[in-house]
């Protein structure tokens, strides 16, 4: 069935519409990257300066006592951070894929909690056993009670023997490609991740000590890092999400620019054809006027 130049009038204005929704979730999208993009550049400073507090302690005698021992059997959970909403291109799937590959790989797999309705459902379909569900934060404040959340669950967890390991998996933004799906595991804190800060050189002359209580200080500092780490894939996370919202939003402005392309186009054809028959229909009346004179 063809086209009248109204329905055709209809598409384009329902088109141009659309335009208008797409290109505000692109600006909406380009400022969220920017506010999480911020936010772990500054939570950069912080986590550097926790981890020269936590080298400081390493470098006590006795602080090997108090790091938290690896059992025989492990017990792995995991958090997949994903998405609540649409239109983000293959964000979930990536990450999910990237997900069930790294835990099916573990001794016994591992129990799941996932970050975003989206990122459930796709492990929930991979047969992951899956221990909760956390909302996405939808602004960087949001993210602070997120992280409050998931230590007090994992924390709990582990207290009860349920759980000693935990891992993160998340997308993190990178430039070349929008994001790529990495693994962390954050507990538990090895004797190798000690040694490893033990030995990381001081920015200055002057080493520092520890006032007060070593213990003290050694766990406010494990705390910190483990909030620290978890906010920082959180903001990660939420970065990729919006970067791959973006592309996904260019990529439906330009094909809706080529479909208006088309429809006035064919709006244009059709219209000049009514022309073209309404000059015909004129000349042929002229002409028949002027034989019968």
């Amino acid at each position: 069935m063809s086209d009248t130049a109204a329905s055709l009038q209809r598409k384009i204005t329902s088109a141009e519409d659309l335009q208008s929704v797409v290109r505000t979730m692109k600006a909406l999208a380009a400022s969220s990257i920017g506010q999480y993009e911020q936010s772990v550049r500054a939570l950069g400073d912080y986590y550097r300066t926790v981890q020269l507090g936590l080298s400081v302690c390493f470098r006590s005698s006795g602080s090997a006592e108090l790091m938290p021992r690896e059992r025989g059997s492990a017990v792995a959970g995991a958090i997949v951070f994903g998405s609540d909403q649409g239109l983000v291109g293959q964000f979930n799937e990536v990450v999910a894929g990237y997900a069930v590959k790294a835990l099916t790989a573990l001794p016994g797999g591992a129990e799941v909690w996932a970050v975003g309705e989206r990122v459930h459902g796709r492990l929930a379909d991979a047969g992951l056993p899956l221990a909760g569900l956390f909302p996405v934060p939808n602004s960087v404040k949001a993210i602070t009670p997120l992280v409050g959340r998931i230590l007090v669950e994992s924390t709990a967890r582990r207290g009860r023997g349920e759980v000693t390991e935990l891992h993160l998996i998340y997308n993190r933004p990178t430039p070349d490609t929008a994001y790529t799906p990495v693994s962390q595991r954050l507990l538990p804190l090895d004797e190798r991740w000690r040694r490893g800060l033990a030995e990381r050189p001081w920015p200055t002359g002057n080493l520092p000590e520890v006032m007060g209580s070593a213990t003290t200080a050694l766990r406010a500092l494990i705390r910190e890092y483990l909030f620290v780490s978890l906010f920082r894939a959180c903001a990660e996370s939420l970065a990729s999400e919006n970067a791959s919202r973006l592309a996904a939003m260019q990529r439906a402005d330009k094909n809706i620019d080529d479909l208006l392309e088309d429809l006035h186009g064919t709006f244009h054809r059709l219209r000049q054809s009514g022309i073209d028959e309404e000059l015909f229909d004129v000349i042929s009346g002229f002409e028949a006027l002027s034989g019968e004179a």
